[in-house]
């Protein structure tokens, strides 16, 4: 019997220790000489993409661009590196994506379960981490992202203190699970009938998206992000008429720029203005991966309960396999 969606986030925090232990067994026989990354994956696949390049974008002295796409960047060549990330290893967009990698010649990476992707790995002589299949893509984001943050310490994008981290981050939601759980069930019972709006600041906007992501596909719920400070210049001026739909979701951090937390501060004057639905949710943990892990695991457990509260089945997407089904016609 397949697990419920609601075990799978009690599972995070053992599927993290797995994950890391999968990481400490591959290693680059040579570092590629190279001058830019370019990361290829969509959806569960690729948010954990996005919340490396933000977390240690200023770390490294290489660029590390994500693509969501079929195409990749003009400027692919083979001094790029191009790490294709696919669950299943049979997402379009970023086999897509491959074959334009492999006729630009760059030196291919590739983190999957199998399917094609671990196919064309194999048949040639790529790198690429094999992760446990058997998850819903969305599930898998301990495994994914953790292989990621491995394939960016053998590229020296970052240093191998983010074992450590990653391992503190991982005891912090163990420890801490029930009472994330708890808090997290409190604030779903207040989003029944809203729309959310989340807000962070910029180096949380990956975590920011995952949260609409889960959302979306557990709660089965239409809702939108945005972050500072690029909200300021436009989205703020919509904040105008009463609404008392609309849920603010601050995600806030000890660690944001001094200036962005004086723009959430005013800003939340701004919504309560509109609505009496602001909420805040403070980041647990002293570095950014620990705060990031930390408001993942507790947008993965509000998303569950908030499918329980709308009795929806949190693991279903139909939708998407339809569509998937559909575009194999053409």
């Amino acid at each position: 019997m397949a697990k419920s969606m609601n075990q799978l986030v009690a599972e995070f925090p053992a599927q993290m220790q797995e994950a890391l232990d999968i990481a400490t067994t591959f290693n680059l026989e040579t570092t590629p000489d190279f001058q830019n990354v370019v990361i290829c994956g969509l959806g569960g696949s690729g948010i954990g993409a996005t919340i490396l390049s933000q977390l240690i974008g200023s770390e490294g002295d290489k660029p590390i661009i994500v693509s969501k796409d079929y195409t990749i960047p003009a400027f692919v060549n083979k001094l790029s590196v191009v790490i294709a990330c696919s669950y299943s290893g049979n997402t379009e967009e970023t086999l897509e994506a491959l074959d334009a990698s492999m006729e630009s010649g760059a030196q291919i990476m590739c983190i999957t379960s199998g399917g094609k992707l671990l196919e064309m790995a194999k048949e040639n002589a790529w790198p690429h981490i094999q992760i446990p299949g058997g998850y819903p893509p969305r599930s898998a984001f301990g495994f994914s992202s953790v292989q990621l943050f491995k394939l960016a310490e053998c590229l020296g994008l970052v240093s191998s203190n983010w074992k450590k981290e990653m391992t503190l981050a991982m005891e912090l939601i163990q420890r801490d699970q029930e009472a994330i759980s708890k808090n997290a069930e409190v604030l779903a019972e207040q989003l029944v009938g809203k729309l959310p709006v989340i807000y962070s600041s910029n180096w949380l906007e990956g975590v920011g998206t995952r949260w609409r992501q889960q959302i979306n596909e557990n709660a089965k719920m239409l809702c939108w992000h945005h972050y500072y400070p690029e909200m300021n210049h436009n989205e703020l001026v919509g904040w105008r008429n009463n609404d008392e739909k609309l849920a603010v979701l601050m995600l806030k951090s000890n660690l944001d720029h001094s200036r962005v937390a004086k723009r959430m501060e005013l800003s939340e004057t701004i919504y309560r203005k509109y609505t009496p639905n602001v909420h805040l949710i403070e980041a647990k943990g002293s570095t950014p991966i620990e705060q990031a892990i930390y408001l993942i695991h507790f947008g993965d457990w509000m998303s569950v309960h908030l499918a329980d509260f709308r009795e929806s089945d949190s693991t279903e997407v139909k939708v998407i396999d339809w569509l998937k089904g559909e575009l194999s016609k053409f």
